[in-house]
């Protein structure tokens, strides 16, 4: 075939269309999704936005502070006041203080791994897994449950998105609930100038308006089949197809990932930085019919100089997650978004040689809110120095437990796994019954 014209489409180009953009392909993607849908969704009309704190966040200088304890146990944070009596965060944390009365702190998660993969695994499923030995993903994350069970809220909007990608150990995918409902991967950072979605954008050769013809665009599909001969793009223009273009050409997906259009001194309250512009893209996103986001907030693997790693890293936080309650709740959106902000475990409560905190499982914090979930509370303890739980000991299971309940999922859904035998979503969990 000849140069591409602006109302021409090339072999070449409706293969990149058509199997460029999700990893599978729209197409493929579309159709396993189709596929996959024969399952009961929940009726709840709510929502998950999850900041994930790859590595590790320190809960001594953010969410459970030891101001008591000696100076190489409590860190070089002072704690301040919030909204809520009796409660104190880091003081690097001003805009979650502010609206406390939102958001909720569970200070006594607990489990047995101090290895990152490990506990990765564990906090994303429910499940202890995979090993140093044997990495593999064994169980479906709690985004890909939410994307089986639910699904989007609207049409053809992505119901599970991971931004700017799904993390580096690989537990944020589907498993065996299917390829379908891994995230889809903005592949973009947010806060960049020439910001765009790499999985949405035409072939370079091709402009919007030469495909948004339906007519036009089904005549050249018509001529392209008469060349391609046997080629593996002669099929039919089925409706996965049509929903595969309407996907990458309709405004409504495409708008959705604009925050160009987002009021500039709303953006400057979140933040311009990757952590703000990710969690108003990821409202964004929420209102226009996805029903779990994943923010990955980066590294906090802090071994060595903590307090030079989290000066980087706790004002963004702060911002993203204040910025974000603020405009929920302006929106009237709070109580049907539920908001997240874990790792896979937190930091020992001795700081170590190197001026850092090591890997620590057996107590750290999370901090939940939104979706009608109770705030302004504290669930659990930990020990003087935050070694050990106190009281009310709380699992990954128990959590994702609370997150389903929040968002109408049955807490007894159960899926089968490779060998056909039904598994679990909550693995034993049970709803941290102070917070619903």
């Amino acid at each position: 075939m000849g140069g591409i014209k602006a109302t021409r489409v090339s072999r070449r180009n409706v293969l990149e269309l058509g199997a460029s953009a999700l990893g599978l392909g729209l197409v493929d993607l579309l159709r396993l999704r189709a596929l996959g849908s024969g399952s009961s969704r929940a009726r709840a009309n709510k929502s998950l936005i999850v900041f994930w704190t790859n590595g590790g966040l320190s809960q001594q200088d953010t969410y459970d502070m030891k101001p008591d304890a000696p100076p190489e146990f409590r860190g070089s944070y002072r704690p301040i006041a919030t909204t809520v009596p009796g409660i104190q965060i880091t003081e690097r944390f001003p805009r979650q203080a502010r609206v406390m009365k939102q958001l909720s702190i569970v200070r006594s998660v607990h489990h047995e791994n101090g290895i990152h993969a490990p506990s990765a695994h564990w906090m994303q499923t429910g499940y202890f897994g995979p090993t140093l030995a044997r990495n593999a993903p064994q169980k479906p994350s709690f985004g890909s449950v939410i994307g089986r069970v639910r699904g989007a809220s609207e049409g053809l909007i992505p119901p599970y998105v991971a931004i700017p990608q799904a993390e580096a150990f690989g537990y944020q995918g589907a498993v065996y609930l299917g390829a379908a409902y891994n995230p889809f991967e903005l592949g973009a950072n947010p806060n960049a100038m020439d910001f765009r979605v790499p999985n949405l954008a035409l072939p370079r050769e091709l402009r919007l308006s030469s495909v948004r013809s339906r007519t036009q665009l089904l005549r050249e599909f018509d001529a392209l089949q008469r060349e391609a001969d046997h080629a593996s793009v002669n099929d039919d223009l089925n409706s996965f197809k049509s929903q595969a273009l309407e996907m990458v050409t309709g405004e409504k997906v495409r708008n959705a990932f604009d925050i160009s259009k987002e009021d500039p001194r709303l953006r400057d309250r979140y933040g311009r930085h990757q952590y703000g512009q990710s969690a108003i893209l990821a409202r964004r996103l929420i209102e226009s019919g996805s029903t779990c986001v994943t923010i990955n907030t980066g590294y906090w693997d802090h071994h060595d100089d903590i307090d030079k790693g989290l000066e980087t890293q706790l004002s963004p936080l702060d911002a993203a997650i204040g910025a974000l309650v603020e405009d929920l709740e302006d929106r009237g959106m709070l109580d049907d978004v539920v908001i997240y902000c874990a790792g896979e475990f937190g930091r020992t409560p001795l700081i170590n040689g190197n001026a850092g905190r090591d890997h620590w499982a057996n107590c750290f914090s999370v901090l939940l809110g939104g979706g009608g979930l109770k705030g302004g509370m504290v669930v659990g303890a930990s020990e003087y120095r935050g070694g050990k739980v106190r009281e009310r000991p709380v699992s990954p299971g128990d959590l994702l437990a609370t997150i389903y309940q929040a968002l109408g999922i049955p807490l007894d859904t159960h899926f089968e796994d490779a060998t056909g035998r039904p598994v679990s979503i909550v693995a034993g969990g049970k709803t941290i019954h102070e917070l619903v």
